[in-house]
């Protein structure tokens, strides 16, 4: 055997080379359309990393990958860090305009495009110069070549010279331009944190692992990519969430971990009872979730369904981060985030000072010069983030009196009125127990007596229809709920609300929506 340990490949990005030589009839990706085994998905990223160096590419080059969830993708990720190259991957639902932008700024040298809607292809007559290297997975395009045409020229043979690469991720952009998060060895540093099985503690060759979300988001990228084919563990891909449908996959590939959001929480939760019972979903051993706030009755209905299998992480798309609970520990202290999981987490307020127990400030993290980021092309953005060796991203939360972190909101979403603060999160919580909503956003909209005044947004479950009366009865639930300064003056009903694929809601854009209205 070429590799006798996995650690022997931490230094050259070949990981499921380890396991195509130990488990080599394992399934290794599975998709709606193809299932490779190791060995053979082995094969296919060897093809595509000899593909990049024959056409001219060298380590340190960049390379853009758009498409959905598929086969293709996974290939593209794991062959680029055998070959030396920094890979960043595009959320294929951009618009021709932002996805150029990200294939600019991040200096790609190759494009790979899958899956785009036509409405985004206009992309394709519109990438830089600069871009020598032009594949097209599922379709014709002038410039391209074919993806599977071009790579089956070349010899799935491990390369004789691995070099590991890197990757680097965009910033969702919710508050402007979106920005590459670089940091030179995260490869190196992700490899090794998930060589053991990470955070799922897994079982190589008898685990299976549902990937629920897109590919192209850092905490899904991480733990429903990186992580489970970095420790030997067959990967299914959803191109797609659909609630039935992932209970049908965990009941036919006996799937034993899972990435979640709160939002296809919510979905499954809406499912028919009879359609939930209809599953057999008892082969799961963990299912994890983070990237955006979960509603306490929502994480407790599933926590009762699915036993006390759900682990929370708060982290962010940086890397830094953060703390993690487990279900039985949640039970006692539900809305909490966890414990931090290093002693670099502190609450302070704007300049710096560290607030007392369960007073409420901005959550820093420590960082240490190894794990130094910077944001790509934008030197002055990354020595603003810093101060000295603590980090803040805007989340809001405070520690009680046993060390455990709970978050309130992002100073972004702060409400100002009168001149007391109000953090909408604690309103949405609230909103969210009633037994009509389905989703919720609460926003700060112009008054002009107060600077300020508190809206929700709502949208509806579908056995429910809007009303003046169903709005005055929401707003009375959340006065008995909350002090009467933090209820909605008002509730305005959508269709649905605007949601990353990651599960947060973009309110910056409710807000400009409002304030324009305002305005005219």
């Amino acid at each position: 055997m070429r590799y006798e340990t996995l650690e022997e490949t931490v230094e050259t990005g070949m990981h499921c080379a380890y396991w195509a030589e130990h488990t080599p009839n394992v399934p290794g990706v599975i998709t709606p359309e193809r299932e490779f085994t190791f060995s053979e998905f082995n094969g296919r990223l060897n093809q595509f990393a000899r593909t990049m160096i024959a056409m001219g590419l060298k380590p340190g080059d960049s390379i853009a990958l758009i498409a959905p969830n598929r086969s293709e993708w996974t290939e593209v990720w794991f062959g680029a860090l055998r070959c030396g190259l920094r890979v960043t991957p595009i959320n294929f639902r951009l618009q021709a305009e932002e996805a150029t932008y990200i294939i600019d700024d991040c200096e790609a040298r190759a494009v790979i495009v899958g899956g785009i809607p036509e409405s985004s292809r206009q992309l394709l007559s519109t990438v830089p110069e600069r871009v020598t290297v032009r594949l097209s997975i599922d379709f014709a395009a002038p410039g391209f070549e074919d993806y599977e045409t071009r790579i089956s020229k070349e010899s799935p043979a491990d390369l004789e010279n691995p070099v590991l690469g890197s990757w680097m991720i965009y910033t969702s952009g919710t508050t402007g331009r979106p920005k590459g998060v670089y940091r030179p060895n995260r490869a190196r540093a992700a490899a090794g944190r998930n060589r053991s099985g990470g955070i799922g503690g897994y079982e190589p060759g008898k685990d299976v692992y549902l990937c629920t979300g897109p590919l192209y988001h850092s905490a899904i990228n991480n733990m429903s990519l990186h992580g489970p084919l970095t420790a030997g563990v067959t990967l299914v891909l959803m191109p797609r969430f659909d609630a039935e449908e992932c209970l049908r996959l965990i009941e036919r590939y006996h799937i034993t971990h899972t990435h979640m959001v709160p939002t296809m929480f919510h979905r499954l939760l809406g499912l028919p009872e009879q359609t939930r019972q209809k599953y057999d979903v008892s082969s799961l051993k963990q299912v994890v979730h983070g990237a955006a706030p979960c509603p306490i009755p929502i994480k407790r209905a599933m926590i009762e369904w699915l036993g006390p299998i759900i682990l929370e992480y708060f982290g962010m798309t940086e890397g830094v981060g953060g703390a993690t609970i487990d279900s039985l520990t949640w039970l006692e202290k539900p809305g909490s985030v966890g414990l931090p999981t290093s002693a670099t987490l502190m609450i302070g307020d704007e300049n710096l000072h560290e607030l007392p127990a369960g007073e409420a400030g901005l959550v820093y993290f420590s960082v240490p010069e190894e794990r130094r980021f910077e944001y790509f092309h934008d030197k002055e953005k990354t020595e603003t983030t810093f101060q000295g060796e603590w980090i803040t991203l805007g989340d809001i939360g405070y520690l009680d009196e046993d060390g455990f972190l709970f978050l309130t909101d992002r100073s972004a979403n702060l409400i100002i009125s009168g001149g007391v603060n109000i953090y909408p999160a604690e309103v949405d919580e609230v909103l969210f127990g009633h037994p009509a909503v389905a989703d919720v956003a609460t926003i700060g909209v112009p008054n002009e007596e107060w600077g300020e005044e508190v809206k929700s947004v709502v949208q509806l479950l579908p056995t429910y229809v809007p009303s003046p009366e169903l709005e005055e009865d929401l707003r009375t639930w959340c006065r008995d709920h909350l002090s009467h300064y933090k209820c909605p003056k008002s509730v305005d009903f959508v269709d649905e609300l605007p949601r990353q694929d990651n599960g947060k809601i973009y309110k910056r854009l409710l807000r400009e929506q409002y304030r324009a209205q305002y305005a005219g």
